[in-house]
């Protein structure tokens, strides 16, 4: 399911055909970037098929994968994905393109500005003064001027195109007219001041922007005023959800062991804050013939599970793989919360991530395995990875990760309590996640961050 507006190929005003590449190419120029995935400590191992259709690690006992490896392997999933799909460019319009990463450069289509202009409200003025005022100023948007003579002067608007033969522009405030109507200049005038001549900011044919760049409100800008009407970029991963869970209400409070459930109204926003496009959001009940359904008909680039990933009787997510031939890249991270996530490869081209039930163990995993994946999938830029000091000490988990709610005061990272699996308290007012190595972290020990979309400022927060 493709975003309304968007088409494949053309491109109103766009650069040269020869210069547009396909998504591999633009993969492969921000492929060094998008390898500083933060924590990573080199190559994953190849996962092996197993004797029931999905593949485990070679050891004969489950042995949960190391969570900065594990981001590594979701990252290579991506890359792998995006190749084998054979994913080519589209043409999308400025309103659709935020956060999408442009696949072929942005070249001027025009000189900018295209033709001399005022920089300020005040006077155009031709030689040196007193000036005689014309009667008829000359304002934003208006056909070219009639020259000026010398010791001419016209009113001007900021904006407006400067008469041929002017001098300078004289600003309001520093110009006064006698009682014969003379403009007079009450500092010495420069020549050219306060013009914007043509081509002061680029020449036609300039590459204003490359290959891989991010596109946020500022390239929107640049892009709208250079002349161009779509830009061609690299697709947005298609998504979808299935929220699994007999036990789950969509409305109203809590009752009778039913709880509300957190992951569908949480899960399709973050996903697009990721850069994706998410195409369907199901809910599900604890039924393996449904979910078997759902995933074999699913035609998205990633498929993103909620609970299930365990071994108890209603858990189907690893049974449904099994039975279907996928093989398990990662079957368990060692990071706590989240431990029992797992990312799988469907089909060539498309992969599934099984996020645990409880819903901050669901952002550890979202976080951990999704995130690489479709950032990867989509060209964009990594992230360059950050350490603060923690503020106070930060409780850790005698072998695994921990990821912990921070809110970011000044040079320091202050830990939040709430902090529990099935706990949202804590990073609904969390402006990042802290990772905690194994063992725990003393107060004022520098601690790696992973930055909440919204909490950036950043292109992250693409909502809709």
């Amino acid at each position: 399911m493709t975003a309304p507006g968007i088409r494949a190929g053309g491109n109103t005003g766009n650069a040269e055909d020869a210069e547009n590449l396909d998504v591999e190419e633009v993969l492969a120029l921000v492929n060094d970037g998008n390898r500083r995935i933060p924590g990573s400590q080199g190559p994953a191992p190849t996962a092996q098929r197993g004797a029931h259709g999905a593949s485990r690690k070679p050891d004969a006992h489950h042995r949960s994968t190391p969570w900065p490896e594990a981001r590594t392997i979701a990252e290579r999933a991506g890359r792998a994905a995006a190749r084998s799909a054979h994913r080519t460019p589209v043409s999308v319009p400025l309103d659709a393109s935020l956060g999408l990463t442009l696949a072929a450069p942005l070249a001027a289509l025009t000189d900018l500005p295209s033709f001399d202009t005022s920089a300020m409200d005040g006077w155009a003025v031709a030689g040196p003064g007193p000036w005689d005022v014309r009667d008829e100023g000359v304002l934003a948007g208006h056909a070219q001027p009639e020259p000026l003579t010398d010791g001419e002067a016209v009113r001007i608007a900021t904006g407006a195109r400067i008469p041929a033969d002017t001098t300078a522009v004289l600003r309001s405030e520093h110009g006064r007219t006698d009682d014969k109507g003379r403009l007079h200049a009450t500092r010495e005038v420069q020549h050219g001041q306060d013009i914007r001549p043509r081509g002061q900011e680029c020449r036609s044919g300039d590459q204003l922007l490359a290959v891989g760049t991010l596109v946020t409100p500022a390239v929107l800008g640049l892009a709208a005023a250079a002349g161009y009407d779509t830009l061609t970029a690299v697709p947005r991963p298609r998504v979808d959800v299935l929220v699994l869970g007999d036990e789950l209400l969509t409305e109203g409070l809590p009752h009778d062991g039913l709880i509300r459930d957190a992951l569908g109204p949480m899960l399709p926003p973050w996903l697009r804050a990721l850069g994706a496009e998410v195409t369907v959001v199901r809910r599900l009940s604890d039924d393996a013939k449904a979910l078997h359904k759902a995933v074999t008909t699913s035609d998205a680039d990633l498929i993103v599970t909620t609970g299930g990933t365990a071994a108890g009787p209603v858990d189907h997510v690893h049974p449904t793989l099994s039975r279907i031939g996928a093989e398990l890249l990662v079957d368990g991270v060692k990071v706590r919360p989240g431990h029992p996530m797992l990312l799988a490869r469907t089909k060539d081209h498309q992969h599934l991530v099984g996020l645990p039930g409880n819903p901050l163990a669901a952002v550890s995993g979202l976080l951990t395995l999704a995130e690489p994946l479709l950032r990867t999938l989509g060209a964009r830029p990594a992230p360059e990875p950050y350490t603060l000091p923690l503020q106070e000490a930060a409780p850790g988990h005698p072998y695994d990760t921990r990821l912990i709610p921070v809110v970011l005061r000044g040079d320091r990272a202050m830990p939040l309590h709430y902090n529990g699996p099935a706990m949202l308290r804590g990073i609904a007012a969390a402006d990042a996640l802290a990772v905690v190595p194994p063992g725990g972290a003393r107060p004022g020990q520098e601690a790696e961050l992973l930055d909440l979309p919204w909490a950036t400022a950043g292109i992250g927060v693409c909502f809709t």
